[in-house]
């Protein structure tokens, strides 16, 4: 030692003396980055280790809670995503800083080719959420041996935090995130400092369908990083960082859309006839009060755009038909865009077809005489009250009137049963008919009165006065006159017979008159009948205009009595008789049997 400093002088020795702290001190700093980055190192390990044991437990849990059916991350994205990967960092800038020897040096920052990254995003909707993101960079440790080595002995390691935007499809989602938070850095010469980093980027992840489709694979992440350091005495360094990352991505969670919007329908009423009105009524449900809503419609005879329209049902055919209602929320102009911001729905109504009317019809009276009138009445119901109208016909006759009652003449019609037709029909095409009748009865005709055969007068019991009424006829002759009495108008024919042997003997007599005139010829058939008629005349008192007297054809010594009513036809009735002249026969004078005899034998006296 004391030769060399008496051989060296002083700024020599201070020079070495210098050089030497320098270098004890660069070795200190390598050696406490090199104690820093195995700490570092390690605790990489260690977070990289838990990391993966928990995210069996995390997806585990995750899988605990999925739905039956996992929806697709553009309709159900995730509202955790954690991310662990590889990262790559290329700090660009120099430290420019003066020795403890007075000299100035200049530390160039290289490329770190390995690193790892971290990061938790939370998203609050389907498309922003709020990151924290740590990534570490350090390069290998001082080699042992090679102090004083100028080789790079960079590391960046941060934490950050910002926003992140997330556009999420089936398949794929790419992301951008801007971060601002503090990076410690570190040279081979400058110790760890920190300083502030901003970081903007972003990247793409790729679905797939492990896990449940709770893992992603982060195909990169591209990012951009400027930190500014202060090492102090080692100088200040401002640096631009492109960083590369890539990993996998977990899942956590869903962020559920909101409810989606229900829309119900209903017509009323349901079943109506054609032209009764039909309300069709929207009720929507899970409706966000702070969007527009918007209703639209559609079927057949619908009007009207808001949460009610109406049907026009009178154009329809009977059948049965659907109104489809739709509803939309959302901004004004960008309603329905989104599926839950969407519903349907559909309301069934029936349209009847019409009931026809029923009539019926009576006709007063129902039995008329030639020419007579009768009043036909309709009784025509509707089932929907339509209004009705009314028409009739007649067989036979006429008939008059549009209303419920109209009048028929039986003018020229035929005796008998005459059909009445009566109809209605209501303004949509229902008819009824229903039918009566009227009976036309003949005039009347009395009936052709006829001779009526009375009593018989039997003259056989006295011979000696063969043709003289005796008391035993009164009662007979009675009888006609008191028909004759009853019967004002009615006439009486009586009508004498004689037998055989009378009639041989008239007959005798009457040849015998043609040849001697004053042979006498005495007709016994016209004697009987005009003694009755005396007695009639006479004794009961009978205008001898009402008695007429005829003989007859029959074999007997009798005499029938005919009542002719007024309007009969004697010989119509009574063939086979012959007037007699009443000028001629005479009636014989009812005097007792003793007294004829007295006055027989007087006379045979004054001829001797």
């Amino acid at each position: 030692m004391v030769p060399f400093f008496a051989e060296s002088s002083q700024s020599e020795v201070i020079l070495a003396i210098k050089t030497t702290c320098t270098h004890w001190l660069l070795r200190s700093i390598a050696e406490e980055k090199r104690m820093h980055s195995l700490v570092s190192k390690s605790l990489s390990r260690a977070l990289v280790l838990a990391f993966a044991a928990l995210m069996p437990v995390v997806l585990a849990a995750q899988d605990s809670t999925k739905p039956a059916a996992k929806a697709t991350a553009d309709d159900s994205p995730s509202k955790w995503d954690i991310f662990l990967g590889y990262s790559y960092l290329a700090p660009k800038g120099t430290v420019t800083w003066v020795g403890a020897g007075g000299g100035t040096h200049t530390d160039t920052f290289t490329a770190i080719n390995y690193g790892s990254i971290y990061s938790f995003a939370r998203y609050f909707n389907k498309y922003t959420g709020a990151q924290i993101e740590m990534d570490e960079h350090i390069v290998n440790e001082y080699p042992t041996g090679q102090s004083g080595s100028t080789s790079s002995y960079d590391d960046f390691s941060g934490g950050s935090a910002g926003l992140i935007f997330r556009f999420p499809s089936a398949d794929v989602t790419p992301f951008v995130h801007a971060l601002v938070g503090v990076e410690q850095a570190g040279g081979i010469y400058q110790p760890d400092k920190l300083g502030a980093v901003l970081t903007i980027g972003g990247g793409m992840d790729y679905a797939t369908p492990f896990f449940d489709h709770h893992l992603a694979i982060r195909i990169f992440q591209a990012d951009y990083q400027y930190t500014h350091e202060n090492f102090g005495a080692y100088g200040r360094g401002n640096f631009n960082m492109p960083r590369l990352s890539a990993g996998f991505v977990v899942h956590v969670g869903t962020i559920a859309p909101p409810p989606p919007v229900t829309l119900a329908c209903s017509a009323s009423p349901a079943s109506v006839f054609p032209g009764d009105p039909i309300m069709v009524t929207a009720t929507a449900g899970a409706l966000n009060p702070k969007f527009n809503v918007i209703y639209s419609w559609s079927g057949t005879g619908v009007t009207g755009n808001g949460v009610t329209v109406t049907v026009a049902t009178g154009p329809l055919a009977a059948g049965t038909y659907t109104v489809k209602g739709t509803v939309k929320e959302g901004r004004a102009g960008r309603e329905g865009l989104k599926p839950w911001e969407t519903a349907d729905c559909s309301a069934s109504f029936t349209v009847k077809a019409f009931e026809p009317p029923t009539i019926s019809c009576t006709a007063s009276p129902s039995t008329i005489k030639p020419g007579d009138p009768s009043t036909i009445t309709s009784i025509g119901q509707s089932p929907q009250n339509r209004p009705l109208t009314y028409s009739y016909s007649a067989s036979a006759g006429t008939i008059s009137g549009s209303g419920t009652t109209a009048s028929y003449s039986s003018a020229g019609a035929p005796t008998g049963a005459v059909g009445i037709t009566c109809n209605t029909a209501d303004d949509k095409g229902g008819t009824a008919t229903a039918s009566t009748s009227v009976t036309i009865t003949a005039p009347y005709v009395p009936p052709v009165p006829h001779t009526q055969a009375l009593c018989s007068i039997s003259f056989a019991k006295d011979t000696r006065r063969p043709t003289r009424v005796d008391n035993e006829a009164k009662a007979c002759l009675d009888e006609v006159a008191l028909d004759l009495q009853r019967q004002s108008d009615a006439t009486v024919v009586v009508v004498g017979e004689e037998n055989a042997k009378e009639k041989d003997k008239v007959d005798k007599e009457e040849l015998a008159a043609k040849k001697h005139r004053h042979v006498k010829v005495e007709d016994f058939a016209a004697e009987r009948a005009v003694n009755t008629k005396e007695y009639l005349v006479t004794d009961k008192g009978i205008d001898a205009s009402r008695i007429s007297v005829a003989t007859g054809a029959t074999d007997g010594q009798t005499v029938e009595d005919y009542l002719v009513p007024a309007g009969a036809t004697f010989t119509t009735d009574v063939t086979g008789t012959t007037v007699v002249d009443e000028t001629v026969v005479k009636p014989e004078v009812r005097k007792p049997l003793g007294e004829k005899h007295h006055h027989k034998k007087a006379a045979e006296a004054e001829t001797k």
